[in-house]
């Protein structure tokens, strides 16, 4: 399954090289979708801890400058550090609520940024010695848990989105009508160029709609040049600029918790881009992977910056543009560096307007949560409670998107868990999937009594089509559903090579019956 997509030369996608034009652009494109979120997190901390200007500038150009170095080790690797995937880091918001905590514990200021410092770099040497013990978990993420995990990032990203394209939250004209029709503008141009524009363009569609979009909102006066004046042009990230750092054996363990959660959603995220990209991620990649991001979080420690992860937003990117190459990934790890040491030029891109860039998150994080749908297609779903575990992980996981306080009662530990719908939907669907399918099997013929009583799936196929409008047109569009067997309570996908005496005649395309295969692992496609 790993080597079914290839390109000349016998390299899968995700190890080719491409034209450094197109490694650039493409690249860039990565950095567009990501900034915000980089620049975001040293902004909120700074503002809560009381930082003034310039150290809130230098905390930017660090999180830009250790995002690139992140990146960089992720997708090309150093030994066994690196998923050597097409998987963008940055700093992470899990940490944001407990590095807030263990900074005004410590009286704010540079102070506090010194004990978060210290807590970041023990944590993140304890979780990068753990790795491969977390990774012997892997038989625990079949695709039942991960298309669960996927579609759950995907409709956990898409409030940022929406809250960008209303202006972001704390914006003076928030959710305005200029705001959310510049984020509407942004995805039709997107669409537009998606659609109908030829090869190389359509796939740097994102970035085509950043910049015209960035252009069409000028005459609304939405866009801040004033921050390329202020921004200076060269800035060098120091170990311990603020002081040396101070260890408090309480903010470690919370940091220690927070790093267990982002090894939990970084997992998944090299689980999910392991499907995008058609190259299945194994035990070995996982663990890279977890390397890579516990390793990167202690040096960014080392230099006043914050836990950084796998950005999930950037998997909807490479799905949505079909590019899977690491070295596009690379490109952009060599611009955040850059933008790290110039801050005019992170300036630069921080003139995109918030509405814009919330018009192209809606149609990224849409698109994760597409694939996540396109994972969980292929779980077989008869004679197992597979319908269980995705129907209440992504309740779960939709707890704290649809009411951010419901966990604020419970001990702080649990809220630093459960308040990340991402990693409160893994533990709900792991935790599901060994209970019905690992450490024991249901008999085929149960299923869970309220679920398997849900209303049958249904599909329009070519024998309907012929009995509501009378033609005997055979439909061929790509929208089409499979055909399925509607005759009995439950649905059931016919394989004709299986069981021909049963074989409906209502495919949809004429081809040889595909071979039989065993039956699946329960949990898996």
């Amino acid at each position: 399954m790993a080597d079914r997509v290839t390109v000349e030369g016998g390299k899968h996608p995700v190890d080719e090289v491409l034209p450094a034009t197109q490694l650039f652009l493409y690249g860039f494109q990565h950095v567009l979708s990501m900034y915000a979120g980089v620049v975001a997190v040293p902004l909120i901390v700074g503002g809560a801890l009381g930082l003034s200007g310039a150290d809130l500038t230098y905390l930017v150009s660090a999180a830009l400058f250790l995002a690139g170095l992140a990146t960089l080790l992720q997708s090309i690797g150093v030994w066994r550090i690196g998923a050597r995937q097409p998987i963008v880091q940055g700093t992470s918001f899990v940490a944001v609520t407990s590095m807030i905590a263990i900074g005004t514990a410590a009286g704010g200021g540079p102070e506090g940024l010194r004990a978060i410092s210290g807590a970041v770099i023990v944590a993140g040497v304890i979780c990068f010695l753990i790795s491969p013990l977390f990774t012997q978990l892997l038989r625990f993420f079949p695709e039942v848990v991960t298309g669960t995990v996927i579609t759950v990032i995907g409709l956990s990203l898409l409030p940022v989105g929406i809250n960008w394209a209303a202006g972001g939250v704390g914006a003076e004209d928030y959710g305005s009508v200029r705001n959310i029709g510049m984020a509407a503008a942004t995805i039709l141009i997107i669409v537009l160029i998606y659609r109908f524009l030829p090869g190389f363009l359509s796939r740097i569609a994102i970035l085509l709609g950043l910049l015209l979009g960035t252009l069409l909102a000028i005459p609304f006066g939405m866009v801040d040049v004033t921050r390329l004046t202020d921004a200076g042009w060269f800035q060098l990230t120091t170990p311990f600029h603020f002081g040396t750092p101070t260890f408090e054996v309480g903010a470690i363990i919370a940091m220690v918790i927070v790093l267990l959660v982002i090894m939990t959603e970084t997992t998944a995220d090299v689980l999910a881009i392991g499907e995008v990209i058609d190259k299945p991620a194994d035990r070995e990649t996982v663990t890279g992977g977890l390397r890579a991001d516990m390793l990167s979080s202690a040096v960014a420690g080392v230099f006043n910056g914050f836990p950084l992860s796998a950005f999930a937003q950037n998997v909807g990117l490479v799905a949505i543009t079909g590019i899977r190459s690491r070295f596009v990934v690379a490109a952009g790890g060599v611009i955040l560096v850059v933008l790290g040491l110039v801050p005019v030029l992170g300036a630069f891109v921080a003139v995109v307007p918030t509405s814009v860039l919330g018009g192209a998150g809606i149609a990224l994080f849409g698109t994760v949560a597409a694939s996540g749908i396109r994972t969980l297609a292929a779980v077989d779903y008869e004679g197992n409670s597979n319908l269980v575990i995705v129907a209440l992980a992504i309740g779960m996981g939709l707890i704290p998107i649809a009411v951010p306080q419901f966990w604020d009662a419970f001990p702080e530990w649990f809220g630093t868990i459960f308040h990340s719908g991402i990693t409160a939907a893994a533990i709900t669907a792991v935790l599901l999937n060994a209970i019905f399918n690992v450490w024991g099997h249901q008999d085929e013929h149960r299923e869970g009594p309220v679920f398997a009583e849900a209303p049958p799936i249904s599909h329009i196929n070519p024998d309907d089509e012929h009995r509501l409008h009378g033609t005997g047109a055979t439909r061929h569009d790509r929208g089409q559903g499979r055909a399925v067997d509607l005759r009995g309570r439950r649905v059931s996908r016919i394989d004709p090579a299986l069981h021909p005496e049963r074989d409906p005649g209502r495919t949809l395309r004429q081809g040889p019956a595909p071979d039989p295969r065993p039956e699946p692992d329960p949990g898996r496609g």
